[in-house]
Order: C-alpha cells, then sequence, then structure tokens
C-alpha cells in the first residue's frame, strides 16, 4: 500500500511517499525549486518522490493532504463578515485563494490519474497532521499531545492524548488566540519577516533584558486555568490579516519599529521586547505542559506545529515541566504534516498497526560518487578523491577552514543535521563572526549550533536526553564555554544535536576523527546555505554556494575540491588544549 502525503495550503509545500506503513522518502518542493517556505504546490517534490522510489502513479492506492479546507470555514467567513471594514485580505483568501488552491490540486489530480486508477484523496485536519502525526512515528506507545502554531484551518492549538493508534483531544484554541500569530507580531517588529524569521527573535532574545518590559508583555498574553490562550488584541492587527502584525498602540508601548533592512540597527528596546516575548512565550508553553503532564500523567509529550521549532522553550519543557522528554519531528513545522497526514492515514483511517519510528531525519535525496564524478568533470573542476574522507575533512577543520559537507541522504526539516552541513572548528574565538560575515551573509548576532556524539555529551553539556534533530537547546557546561566558544551563545547556551553512530555513521567518525586532532568532539555545524535560500539538494546546488561565498573547501562524497589561498588558523589553542586534555 502506497500513500502520497501532501502540505502546500500554507507555507513549506512538500510531498513524501509512505509504502506499507515505512516512511521512503519526503521532499521539500522548496529544495528542487529554491524558493525558500514556497507554498506552491509539489509537483516537483511528488514527482522527485516517485523517481527515487520507482512508483508509477498507477501504484499510489491514497493521497492524504494536510488540510481539511471545510473545516472551520464558516467561522472564518463569520469572523471575516464581522469585521468586513478590515478583514478584506481575509475574505479575499477564503474566497479566492482556498478555491485556487483546490483547483490547482484538482487539475493535478486529473492530469497525473486521468488515465489510471484514481487514488482516495483523505483531507486531515491541520493540527491532527501536526501532532497526531507525529506521535504515530514516534518511539512513544503513550504520549500527553501538544500542537501550536499561528493557526491551522482555524485553530491555534490542540491539547491532548494518545495510546496506540488512538488519541483524545482536550481543547482547542481558535484564532485570533494565537501565540504563534503573538510572536510573529513581535518578530515583524524586531525587523524581521513574520512566519519566517521567528528562529532570529529567540536568537537575539538573549542580547536583551527581558525583566524591563515583563510586567507589560505579561498582561499581553497568558495562559488561563482551563489552559486556554488569552491575548489583548488591542496590541496587534494579525486578526484582520494585515500586512502589520502590531497595532499603533503596540509601538506606543515599546517604541517604533526597526526597519526591515537587513543592516538596519537594532535599539536597546528591540533587544528588550524580543527578551520579554521570548521569556513569555516560554513561560506559557511550560505553563501547557506542566497542566498536560498533571491532566494525563504521561511521562512524554509529543508537541508539534511551528511554535515547537522554539528550542528554547523546548530546552525548558525538558527542565522544568515534568515530562521525561519530548519527541518533536524534524519537520515541526508545516513541512512535516505531509508526513502526518500520511501516517494519519495509514493508521488510523485504514487501522493499520504502527510499524515505523522517525528517529532518522535522512529521508530526502542522495547523489553516489560516480554522480558527483560526472557533476565536477562537467563544470570542469579539480577534486581529489580521498578514501578517508572523514580524516581528511577533520584535518581541514582542525586547520581553521569552513567546510561545505555533502553527504548521502538530505535531511528533512530546516536544520542541517550532518548531510547538507557547512562546518567549522568551534574552539577557534573567532570563527562564529567568520561564518556569520563570510559564508553565511547574516547578521552577526545570529549563533551557532554544535554537534557532538552522544556518548561525549556529558562532557560538554547539560543535557540529558537525546537530541538527533537540533531542537532542544542546553546550557553548555560552564568550564567548556571558553574551550568551544564558537557555539557558545551569549546567555551559554547552544542548540545541541547529538549524533547517533546508528543512523549517521559518516558523520560521527568525522567528528571523533576531529577529537583525535582537537581534543574536542564537537564541530560547529550549521545548514549548508545563505540566509534566505534553501539548503542545498543537488551537487549542482553546493557547487554554487561554494563558488559565491566564503567557504574554503568542498567535500562531495568523497572529494574534495579546495580554493586557494586557504586561510590556515594557528593550531595554538588547539594544542594547548590538547596538553590539558591529555594531563587530565
Amino acid at each position: 500500500m502506497n500513500i502520497l502525503g501532501i502540505n502546500y495550503f500554507f507555507h513549506d509545500s512538500t510531498a513524501c511517499i509512505v509504502s506499507d506503513g515505512k516512511l521512503i522518502i519526503a521532499i521539500e518542493e522548496e529544495r528542487l525549486t529554491r524558493k525558500k517556505h514556497t507554498n506552491d504546490f509539489p509537483v516537483n517534490a511528488i514527482l522527485k518522490c516517485l523517481e527515487v522510489t520507482g512508483l508509477a502513479y498507477s501504484d499510489i492506492d491514497h493521497v492524504a493532504i494536510s488540510i481539511d479546507p471545510s473545516l472551520d470555514r464558516n467561522s472564518k467567513i463569520v469572523y471575516g463578515i464581522k469585521n468586513i471594514a478590515r478583514c478584506k485580505q481575509l475574505i479575499r483568501y477564503e474566497l479566492l485563494g482556498t478555491y485556487r488552491k483546490l483547483k490547482a490540486m484538482r487539475l493535478w489530480f486529473g492530469a497525473s490519474f486521468g488515465g489510471t486508477k484514481k487514488p482516495k484523496i483523505h483531507f486531515v485536519s491541520h493540527h491532527l497532521s501536526h501532532v497526531v502525526g507525529s506521535f504515530l512515528i514516534s518511539p512513544y506507545r503513550s504520549a500527553a499531545l501538544l500542537s501550536i502554531d499561528g493557526a491551522g484551518e482555524w485553530a491555534t492549538t490542540f491539547m491532548g492524548v494518545a495510546s496506540g493508534t488512538e488519541y483524545k483531544c482536550f481543547r482547542k484554541d481558535y484564532f485570533p488566540m494565537s501565540l504563534g500569530a503573538v510572536y510573529e507580531a513581535a518578530t515583524q517588529f524586531c525587523g524581521f519577516l513574520p512566519n519566517y524569521d521567528e528562529g532570529k527573535t529567540m536568537g537575539l532574545a538573549p542580547l536583551g533584558n527581558p525583566v524591563k518590559y515583563y510586567d507589560i508583555v505579561s498582561k499581553i498574553f497568558w495562559i488561563n486555568s482551563d489552559l486556554s490562550i488569552g491575548v489583548d488584541l488591542s496590541y496587534f492587527n494579525f486578526q484582520y490579516y494585515s500586512g502589520k502584525r502590531y497595532s499603533q498602540k503596540f509601538y506606543e508601548t515599546f517604541g517604533l519599529p526597526r526597519e526591515k533592512e537587513k543592516n538596519a540597527k537594532f535599539e536597546q528596546y528591540h533587544l528588550d521586547v524580543a527578551a520579554a516575548f521570548q521569556l513569555r512565550l516560554e513561560e506559557c508553553i511550560l505553563t501547557i505542559a506542566k497542566g498536560l503532564r498533571e491532566k494525563t500523567n504521561e511521562d512524554y509529550l509529543v508537541i508539534s506545529g511551528g511554535v515547537s521549532l522554539n528550542s528554547v522553550a523546548n530546552g525548558r519543557i525538558v527542565r522544568e515541566s515534568g515530562f521525561k522528554d519530548l519527541y518533536v519531528i524534524p519537520a515541526a513545522g508545516d513541512n512535516g504534516t505531509a508526513i502526518g497526514a500520511a501516517y494519519y492515514v495509514y493508521n488510523i483511517t485504514l487501522k493499520k498497526p504502527r510499524n515505523f519510528v522517525h528517529n532518522n531525519p535522512f529521508i530526502g535525496t542522495s547523489y553516489n560518487n560516480n554522480f558527483i564524478e560526472k557533476i565536477i568533470k562537467e563544470c570542469k573542476l579539480s577534486a581529489l578523491y580521498h578514501e578517508n574522507i572523514e580524516q581528511k575533512t577533520a584535518e581541514m577543520l582542525n586547520n581553521g577552514l569552513i567546510v561545505g559537507w555533502f553527504q548521502g541522504a538530505m535531511e528533512i526539516g530546516p536544520r542541517s543535521l550532518g548531510n547538507r552541513s557547512i562546518l567549522a572548528n568551534p574552539t577557534l574565538p573567532d570563527m562564529k563572526d567568520k561564518v556569520n560575515r563570510e559564508v553565511k551573509h547574516r547578521e552577526a548576532f545570529r549563533p551557532f549550533a554544535p554537534s557532538c556524539p552522544i556518548e561525549d555529551v556529558p562532557d560538554f553539556f547539560e543535557q540529558n536526553v537525546s537530541d538527533p534533530f537540533m531542537l532542544k537547546v542546553c546550557n553548555v557546561l560552564p568550564a567548556q564555554r571558553s574551550v568551544i566558544p564558537a557555539i557558545t551563545h551569549v546567555d551559554g547556551t547552544a542548540r545541541l544535536q547529538t549524533v547517533h553512530a546508528e543512523t549517521n555513521l559518516r558523520f560521527h567518525t568525522l567528528l571523533k576523527k576531529f577529537e583525535q586532532l582537537s581534543g574536542v568532539p564537537v564541530l560547529l555545524n550549521t545548514s549548508f546555505n545563505i540566509m534566505g535560500e534553501p539548503i542545498v539538494e543537488s551537487p549542482y546546488d553546493a557547487i554554487r554556494c561554494f563558488y559565491t561565498t566564503g567557504l574554503d573547501a568542498l567535500v562531495l562524497g568523497n572529494y574534495v575540491i579546495e580554493k586557494k589561498d586557504q586561510y590556515k588558523a594557528p593550531n595554538l589553542y588547539n594544542r594547548q588544549h590538547n596538553i590539558a586534555s591529555t594531563q587530565k
């Protein structure tokens, strides 16, 4: 039985194929079209999924789409009519946008399945696709459920519990009572793109003082005793689907918004607003999590939705909620709903038993050495083949080079997890600024994440659970912050990725080779792209990114391409650390 899962109504269009309960492939449309966060119908992703799996359209038995267009639609229309003077964009979206997207899907369906057997189409509501779908591929047999985002069809949260293939919903919140929308407004106020750059707001927050505006912000949004969301809408315009998410009262209270230009100046109050809204969001999520723990008495939490990408909040859930751990899929935003919808259909609609755990994010396209060699020759480049590519790469990293690392099957989700990564030496104090400035071309304040073998985590980080998807921020051990300064944020934290030999042996081996040279089994790991572009998908994308950035070397499979006049960092710091480690 083959199920095609699709997400495309909101953003991050994605397709996947689940065959007999196994997730075979999942690809985000943006990786193929190079249009970041696209909401175009994912025809390219669908075709690529079929190509990789060798399936034809006639082999597809079911199509699962991660939205129910009819769900709460009347509520939206009524809301829009009541506020018709200010909700023209909402009415336009409901009357025209939804129609156009459904039409595009029907045209694709007719063209693709016109001469073959027609699969059954299933519309799965947004939050069921988010969190129930995530639960079905989690390692847990039972868990509390929490989905939080800006809005699905009309709901903004889903709180419940699940066991086996059964679930129960305790409550939902509905737009405009939305933690996601509130945080989007703060993101826009800080000069970033809402529903796109919330991670920047999270990264900016530690530079501010959350206390300054805390009393005001705590009265702007809160959690009630029944775990429902409360929002003082007088500070916002998002409820009218307005271009500006915040109202005049918002900037009369906090100050003028920051300009959108990349290099626009941050005033201190921008930093303080980011800090206050981040802290308040963490507290609200933690209150809900504690309430779910008390209500369900479950040991584990499954969390999903765009807000669940707030890894600082996730880290606090792990440490403070009472749950032993939480599971959040690597594509926790709307991209992952394609997978969730497919599993909802397989396990719940079709009543098939659970037989898959999604613990391996490397489910995208892959390119072998033969293909890579062909591309290198086609591009008329010079490259050297290295049998022990991990050793060669470790040497380059230890010498201070910044390396593009392209291996195996592509990750799904917004985090590069060791197959489409830019890697650097975290022990060099200037490396964070160097990568931001010369390679990523992004804001200087933004931190980078560390990757570390799971067995070495206790020596460097205050983290008691695994985090293979880089979605739970933890503290760097105080004694190690000066050892790995390039991945330690200003507040002493890091968005750690734990690396497991059983799911990525080559990356795990690279980390251990680097440890032999530097004394540190940690690498700076950031996504293989520049700001504003999707993560690279193909060797072509990787070569283009290599030659348009300050990367020093490109590792494609077992091939290495280097630039001339590479920067050679002094090894004094590493030698000192080696001596200290040896003496210890």
